[in-house]
């Protein structure tokens, strides 16, 4: 078995290279920023204790695992000619880039419940949503991503790989090491295909199905509750669409590569975590209202 493994990257262009590296340094910078300024604002305001917001601290530390995971790795690569990752950090990042995507799919999922809840059963809204059962819905989504991850992860580990050792990506995708494996890989891909892809395409559904109901419960509320749960659900929304649009083209298909998947990779492990802490700050007064009270206080 090979020990290491060569990545193509983005672009063997050198100016290409250059200008993506400050690019991505740039959007490594944001995410963690952006991120860290919602995590330390959320539990160091009363907004803690508001289920939401809760929920929303949650996401904001998986988008920074999940972008870790790939990012540093990609940022430091762009710098050198020769680009490669060893066959155990290669399995590392296979597991460690679902675990964290699954746990972020399923607290996207479980923020949409929350808003259903509390536009749709508002009387019922804390007796649905206590804390207990909020840590319940975190503790599901930690163990939905170690079943998925283990899965997916138990897969790649049991390939063999004897050359040629080339990924034509910029992290360790299964696609990309499936077309490089030393054997007949169409079972193995028809199951990706049917863990990763299914998951992406149901969660989107459900969600897809609670903002349907959402938006058909607020005609019977005033103006100023329509415009406030629109602007939370908006944000809401534009986060799912980034995440699972480019997820779903990337796993819920015929299992094998293209040339457009580095690009749609892009997406679902930069740009989104990158907009995730604009979308919810900028369109959120109670958000923006407690990062004031918290950063001006600590000046």
């Amino acid at each position: 078995n090979i020990s290491e493994f060569i990545l193509l990257g983005l672009s063997y262009n050198q100016n290409i290279q250059i200008f993506c590296f400050m690019f991505f340094l740039f959007c490594y910078g944001v995410i963690l920023a952006g991120n860290l300024l919602i995590l330390v604002s959320i539990r160091c305001s009363a907004l803690f204790h508001q289920p939401m917001y809760y929920f929303l601290s949650h996401l904001s530390f998986m988008d920074i695992c999940y972008t870790s995971c790939v990012t540093p790795k990609l940022i430091g690569d762009l710098l050198l000619s020769r680009k490669t990752i060893s066959y155990d950090n290669c399995m590392l990042q296979v597991f460690t880039m679902h675990f964290f995507g699954i746990i972020e799919v399923f607290i996207l999922t479980v923020m949409a419940f929350d808003r259903y809840a509390a536009i749709c059963k508002p009387l019922h809204y804390m007796l649905i949503m206590n804390r207990t059962r909020c840590n319940l819905l975190v503790l599901a989504a930690w163990a939905g991503g170690a079943v998925h991850s283990f899965s997916q992860f138990s897969m790649m580990i049991c390939l063999p790989f004897c050359g040629p050792n080339e990924i034509d990506h910029y992290y360790c995708d299964i696609f990309p090491l499936l077309k490089v494996a030393c054997t007949d890989t169409y079972i193995t891909g028809v199951l990706v295909v049917a863990n990763s892809g299914m998951v992406a395409l149901v969660t989107f559904v459900l969600l897809f199905g609670s903002y349907v109901v959402i938006l058909f419960t607020l005609r019977h509320h005033s103006a100023e509750g329509r415009r406030k749960a629109l602007s939370t659900c908006g944000s809401h929304i534009t986060v799912v669409i980034l995440f699972f649009g480019p997820s779903i083209f990337a796993y819920l298909r015929p299992p094998t590569t293209f040339p457009e998947d580095k690009i749609f990779a892009l997406f679902y492990t930069i740009i989104a975590p990158m907009f995730n802490p604009l979308i919810y700050t900028l369109r959120n007064t109670e958000m923006k209202k407690a990062m004031r009270k918290v950063w001006c206080q600590r000046i």
